[in-house]
This record gives structure tokens, sequence and C-alpha cells, in this order.
């Protein structure tokens, strides 16, 4: 019994989830990894993922260490349409360098990009299959239709300040471009894949990719694991990062992160706290019919406007008010004219005498 009841709540959840776009009843993060998910925000949905680190850093051929603090901020908002967001992402250090010629501290934006992505394919936008509510196999097996992904594409601009994390001929603005995948599987796991060109008109560029794997353990926590590569001829890296976060409410969760390189030029270490906050008091949820966007239909608006009951009360009253003064008006006339018919007739009886 109890079975059946958790397969029924089930197929409740997954026929709602279905007939309102991609928007969803909690906040979807892409914190604490790197990766961008395909998903979109939502349309008039916005946003905030932030959240403040601790690195270490060292040089085992330059022989340099550096040790500080940074901050990451990502704004995502969902413009004119569901599968649509404008994102910016930024990030500030502050840290002590030291090696045998200098000891200075830095600070500065490492990165600051404006872009905006767009959800192409949504494999479950028709709809999630429904649970079986009589058979535990057809509910667990593995189901050949999750190995299709959401599929989404990313633009963006990425401006260069110049600081002391400056690259050596660097270009000051220089585009970026990103595929998105992500698939589901059981309801628990999400793999996410980024596919990343950087900076590709500066001496700077470097391509690469994020892989994510999130795993749901229960309705407030999750877990992550992450593996990031970068290729470029300035710096070539992989680094391999944990994570987990809790949902407080709907709209606010916390995570924590710890990261690793694979490599001693540099050697690093970091980690993390932070949380995400969505704020959907101007979403509308978009009904979805046969894999379409159902259009709301505009109820036609009178020239002169919509009147409240407040304007309609004073304008009945102004309107009684006038008929009265009217029907006042004509009294004095109609008087006048009863008198002079009276004289009249009162003149004709006296000639007739």
């Amino acid at each position: 019994m109890k079975l059946f009841k958790s397969l029924a709540l089930g197929a409740v959840l997954f026929a709602s989830s279905s007939i309102y776009s991609q928007f969803t009843d909690q906040i979807n993060s892409n914190r604490p990894g790197k990766s961008a998910g395909a998903f979109a925000v939502g349309k008039k949905v916005f946003q905030l993922e932030s959240g403040v680190y601790y690195i270490n850093e060292s040089h085992s051929v330059l022989d340099y260490d550096a040790n500080g603090f940074g901050m990451d901020l990502t704004a995502r908002y969902g413009l004119l349409k569901e599968q649509l967001e404008l994102t910016l992402d930024a990030q500030f250090q502050m840290d002590k360098y030291k090696s045998n010629f200098l000891e200075a501290n830095r600070s500065g934006f490492k990165n600051t990009t404006l872009g905006a992505k767009y959800l192409f394919y949504d494999p479950y936008k028709k709809g999630e299959e429904k649970p079986n509510i009589y058979s535990w196999r057809a509910n667990n097996k593995f189901k050949w239709k999750s190995l299709i992904p959401a599929i989404s594409g990313y633009v963006g601009v990425n401006y260069a300040m110049k600081n002391d994390y400056s690259i050596p001929n660097e270009a000051t603005v220089s585009p970026k471009i990103m595929l998105i995948t992500q698939n589901h599987f059981k309801n628990k796991w999400v793999f996410v894949t980024n596919l990343i060109a950087d900076k590709i008109t500066s001496e700077a560029k470097n391509f690469g990719y994020v892989l994510t794997v999130t795993y749901g353990i229960n309705e407030k926590w999750s877990a992550l694991f992450e593996n990031k590569g970068i290729k470029g001829d300035y710096y070539s890296d992989g680094i391999f990062t944990l994570g987990a976060t809790h949902l407080l409410m709907d709209q606010l969760q916390i995570d924590a992160s710890i990261s690793k390189n694979i490599k001693s030029t540099p050697d690093l270490i970091y980690g993390g706290i932070g949380f995400s906050w969505r704020f959907d008091k101007k979403h509308k949820g978009v009904e979805i019919k046969d894999g379409k966007e159902v259009k709301e239909e505009k109820r036609p608006k009178s020239k002169t406007g919509i009147l409240s009951e407040e304007d309609l009360k004073k304008a009945e009253d102004k309107a009684e008010k006038k008929k009265r003064k009217n029907k006042n008006e004509d009294l004095p006339e109609k008087s006048v004219k009863e008198e002079e018919n009276q004289k009249s007739k009162r003149l004709e009886d006296e000639i007739e005498e």
C-alpha cells in the first residue's frame, strides 16, 4: 500500500511538471559547480548565485606562494521566453603573493562575462513518462530515452580588466561560446556537460570542458562531483570538485565545496561556501500542450478603458445629477407656458360674455 501511494504521488508530480514548461517549484542552481545547466530559470525570474572561497596557490618552477580569498557572483534573468536566459558572471579575488624576489598584495576581477543562453531542445517538454503503479521493475529498469539530453547554446562576451591578475597580451573584449547538454537518470541523477571555447580572439584563448554529476540524496540534500579540463597556450589544467547543497526553502539553498587540480605549476586547492536565491513573484506558468507553448488569450479592452466599481458608481451619480438638473431647468418653461394658456382662456371667456 505504501509503495502504491508513493507511485501515485510521483505520477501526480510528473503530470504537474509536464503541464507548465521548465520552471520548477524549487530553485535549480548551478552552484557549487562551475558548469552551466541546460535549463533557464524561467520568464521574468531573477536568480542570484554567489559565494566566497579561500585559495592556496603555489608554483614548483617559479617558486612562489599565494593565499587569499575571493568571491563568485552569477546573476541570471529569464527574458522574453521560458527558454531564454541572460547571465552575468564575475569573480573577484584578493591574496598575498610571496616569492624570492617579490612580496605583494594583489586584488582585482579575474573574470567578468555577460552572456545569453537558449534551450534549443527539451526531451521532457511533452511530459515525463508516468510511473507504472503495478510494476516495480518497469519503474526501476534503465530507460534508453534518458540518454537523449536537453541541449542549450551559450554566447557571451568577456571583459578583461587591467589589474594584478591580467594575462599578458589578453584582449580587453573577447567572445565565449558554449554547448550545454543535460541528462536526467531515474529522477535522482543529473549529468551536465559543457563544451567551451573561451577568449577565442585573444592571446589567452583556451578550450575546455566541464563534466558535472549531481545526486539527489533526499528532498533537502544533494551531492556533486565535477571534473573541469582546460587547454590553452597560456594555461592548461584539470580540476576536480566535490560539493554538497542543502535546500533551506523552495527559493533558497546553501552549498559548500572543495577543489583540487592535478598540476604543480601551479598547485591549487580551494574551498568555499555560498548560496542561491530566486525571486519569482512575476513569473507566470506557461501552459504546454502537445509539446508546444499555449499562448495566453488577451481579452479585448474597451476604447474608454476598464472602469473600477468606484468609477462606475461615480459615473452613475454624475449622470443622475445631470438628469435631475435638466428636469429642473425644464420646469420654469413649462410654468410660463401654462400661465399663458390660462390667460388666453380667461380672455376668451370675457369676450364671450
